[in-house]
C-alpha cells in the first residue's frame, strides 16, 4: 500500500502529514487557518497537500475538522469553529487535487488512529475520550469506526449530565464538557483564585498574582509539585470524566477508554481519579467485566494519522 496525505484542519492551523501504512508520519507542515473563509481554506488545503506531495508519492488526501461529517464521509454538515455549512468538502478537493479525498469528524479520526496504531491496537471495540478546549470523542466497534445513522455519532461531551447547569456552546445546558473539560478545570480554579481562597494561593503566586494566567498545564505543573489545591482540581475533573465514562460504558461496552488531548498530559494525577470514579459508578460493576482506562499513544498526531489511514481503506 503506498502513502496517504492526512489533513488536520482547526480554527487556527490546518496541519498536514505523509503518512505511510505503518502508521508513521515521514513528513509534517502546516499553515495558517483562515476560519472565516471556506474558498481560503481549501486553497489553503490544496497549498499545503501540493507542497508534501512535490517530496512524497501520494495515492490519496485524509481530511479531518472539528463538526459533522456526513455518512458518505464527503460533506461537512457544520463546523463550530470553521465557515463551513453544508459544504461539499470531498467533491471541492478532488476537484482542486485530482487525487480520493475522505473527509472525517477530526475525533473519530484520532479514534481511528489510535485504534490501529495506538493505544487500541490489540482490542476490537474501543472510546476515545479527548480532553481539552471542550470533550470529543470517538467510537469503534467490532472493528469499524461507529458513526451512526447520519454520520454524526460520538458527541460525547454533550452528553447532559446536569439538568440546569452550565450553558454550553451548542445551546443546552449541563453538557459533559462543561464540567469534565480542561476549560472547565482552567475556570474553577480562576474562580477560586479570584475569591480570595487560600489553599489557592500557591497556585496564583505560580500565576504572577493573575488568575487570568492560571492555564491548564500550570495547574499539572502544581500538582506535580505537590500543590494540594492543584491536586485537588484534577481530581474532581477526574472524578467528572470517570462518572461519565461509566454511563457511556453502560450503553456501548468497550473493552478500552482511550483518554487523550492536552489534559491528559497530567498522567496519573487525571487517570487515577478517572478509574476510582468510573470503577464507583460502573452499573453492575460487582457481575460484569470491567474496560481498561488508558492514555492514549499518538498526542497531537493521531488524528492526522487516523484520517490518513481511514482515506487509504476508503
Amino acid at each position: 500500500m503506498g502513502l496517504s496525505c492526512g489533513i488536520d484542519v482547526g480554527g487556527t492551523k490546518i496541519a498536514g502529514g505523509i503518512v505511510d501504512d505503518e502508521g508513521k508520519v515521514l513528513e509534517e507542515a502546516r499553515v495558517e487557518s483562515p476560519a472565516r473563509d471556506t474558498d481560503a481554506i481549501e486553497s489553503a488545503i490544496e497549498e499545503l497537500v501540493n507542497d508534501l506531495r512535490s517530496r512524497h508519492e501520494i495515492e490519496c488526501v485524509g481530511v479531518g475538522a472539528a463538526g459533522f461529517v456526513d455518512r458518505n464521509r464527503a460533506t461537512v454538515l457544520f463546523a463550530p469553529n470553521l465557515a463551513w455549512r453544508d459544504e461539499p468538502l470531498k467533491s471541492d478537493l478532488e476537484r482542486r487535487l485530482d487525487l480520493p479525498v475522505v473527509v472525517e469528524n477530526d475525533a473519530n479520526a484520532a479514534a481511528w488512529g489510535e485504534f490501529q496504531y495506538g493505544a487500541g491496537h490489540d482490542i476490537d471495540d474501543l472510546l476515545l475520550v479527548t480532553v481539552g478546549t471542550g470533550v470529543g470523542g470517538g467510537i469503534v466497534l467490532d472493528g469499524a469506526p461507529y458513526r451512526g445513522a447520519f454520520g454524526v455519532a460520538a458527541e460525547i461531551g454533550h452528553l447532559r449530565v446536569e439538568r440546569n447547569g452550565r450553558l454550553c456552546g451548542c445551546g443546552n445546558r449541563g453538557c459533559w464538557e462543561q464540567y469534565a473539560s480542561g476549560t472547565a478545570l482552567v475556570r474553577t480554579a480562576r474562580e477560586a483564585a479570584t475569591g480570595g481562597s487560600l489553599i489557592a494561593r500557591d497556585l496564583l503566586d505560580r500565576a504572577g498574582g493573575d488568575p487570568e494566567k492560571i492555564t491548564g498545564p500550570l495547574i499539572t505543573e502544581a500538582a506535580r509539585a505537590g500543590d494540594r489545591f492543584a491536586i485537588e482540581q484534577l481530581t474532581e475533573l477526574g472524578r467528572w470524566l470517570g462518572e461519565g465514562i461509566a454511563s457511556l460504558a453502560a450503553v456501548l461496552d468497550p473493552a478500552v477508554a482511550v483518554i487523550g488531548g492536552g489534559v491528559s498530559e497530567a498522567g496519573d494525577l487525571l487517570l487515577d481519579p478517572i478509574r476510582a470514579a468510573f470503577e464507583a459508578n460502573l452499573t453492575g460493576r460487582s457481575y460484569r467485566p470491567q474496560l481498561e482506562i488508558r492514555p492514549a499513544r499518538l498526542g497531537n498526531t493521531a488524528g492526522l494519522i487516523g484520517v490518513a489511514d481511514l482515506a487509504r481503506r476508503r
